[in-house]
């Protein structure tokens, strides 16, 4: 990896990590994408202490992952939160596979179109292909310093 050994300056994943890479705001959006909408609901499902979750949803909101909507506050995706949909099952499914119990795990995912248990891979919007280690190349991008 001649010329990308370094660390970026300006890294993707380490930006993305300083917005969502920490338990409560991935909990949060875990509960946003099974429809949860309100603070007290929030709150209940996660047992979140009341002042961080107020400013995981502030971050969020201002980040543009949530919109807040009033009369009565609700979070709500935003198109941008809803892209994190995938990072999530993936996180989720990584830890169902090496970190559920022997009872298996506690969700599964049900693919509405084709009714089987859904199996997530991260593949290339182009050819259909998986994305793994071991079949792309990293190289230097248009942000890349």
């Amino acid at each position: 990896m001649t010329g990308l050994s370094h660390r970026f300056t300006a890294d993707s994943v380490g930006r993305a990590l300083d917005l969502v890479g920490e338990r409560w705001s991935l909990l949060i959006l875990r509960e946003t994408f099974f429809g949860v909408r309100r603070y007290g609901e929030f709150a209940r499902n996660l047992a979140i202490p009341r002042p961080t979750l107020s400013a995981r949803l502030k971050t969020l909101v201002d980040a543009g992952v949530l919109d807040r909507v009033d009369p009565v506050p609700e979070y709500v995706l935003t198109p941008a939160g809803r892209e994190l949909f995938g990072a999530v099952v993936t996180l989720m499914q990584w830890g169902d596979r090496y970190l559920a119990g022997p009872e298996g795990p506690p969700i599964r995912l049900r693919h509405k179109d084709c009714g089987e248990l859904a199996d997530a891979v991260v593949a290339c919007r182009h050819c259909g292909g998986e994305i793994a280690t071991d079949r792309v190349t990293p190289e230097p991008g248009p942000g890349f310093r």
